[in-house]
């Protein structure tokens, strides 16, 4: 061959770059508004503690709106969501607050009315759906301006901010390599750190429903 047919490729054409996408969320000095508004919000008590626990797990919708209850573990406080329903497709521990394991031990008490604990609004034999919680933070005016996701995208600058280590906040946010040995090593990496920081979490969501805009994480 003469020449390289290769050159004349350009692999800017044929590849697209990839977009990132950002959910939308409130900023930091908005959220103790929204905390009040989904503690008074009517409707199904399954989507009050769904929004309830969204904002105390930072985990994404589809992980927590799929859960079973074999996958929490109240007595040591931590929920242990398996590899096939994880999005870096590794088994992840969250652990629970104080805050949290109370949410969940009330929410177990409606289990005569399903076997799951976030079923569907008309079929509580299936999971609910993304669009419960779109259209419950709808309903308090925030459509187009919050998702279940944004919860996390608000959590994160806020924990950065307050000092915490970047690894806990990125494994807390299942931010994992894919690497496999990776991925199995850091599976309970920093867990004491971790429910340090989600406590100092629950507690500051406490003080900002409370209307103590200004309080420091680290000191609640």
């Amino acid at each position: 061959m003469e020449r390289n047919p290769s050159k004349d490729v350009k692999p800017s054409v044929a590849l697209k770059p990839r977009e990132k996408t950002h959910f939308a969320r409130v900023e930091p000095k908005e959220l103790s508004e929204l905390l009040r508004k989904i503690e008074a919000s009517p409707g199904s008590p399954f989507t009050w503690f769904a929004l309830q626990l969204m904002t105390l797990t930072i985990v994404r919708t589809g992980e927590l709106i799929g859960a079973r209850w074999e996958e929490f573990d109240l007595e040591a406080a931590e929920w242990r969501i398996p590899a096939a329903r994880m999005e870096m497709r590794t088994s992840h521990i969250v652990p629970q607050s104080t805050q949290a394991v109370d949410a969940l031990r009330c929410l177990h008490e409606l289990k005569g009315l399903s076997g799951l604990p976030f079923p569907g609004e008309r079929d509580h034999e299936k999971s609910m759906s993304n669009g419960t919680i779109l259209g419950a933070l709808k309903r308090m005016g925030y459509a187009g301006k919050m998702t279940g996701h944004g919860f996390r995208g608000v959590a994160s600058p806020i924990l950065h901010e307050q000092g915490y280590e970047h690894a806990h906040i990125e494994l807390q946010l299942a931010h994992m390599e894919r690497d496999e040995v990776s991925a199995a090593y850091n599976f309970a990496t920093y867990l004491p750190a971790r429910r340090k920081m989600m406590q100092a979490w629950a507690d500051h969501l406490d003080q900002l429903r409370r209307g103590a805009a200004d309080v420091s994480l680290r000191a609640a």
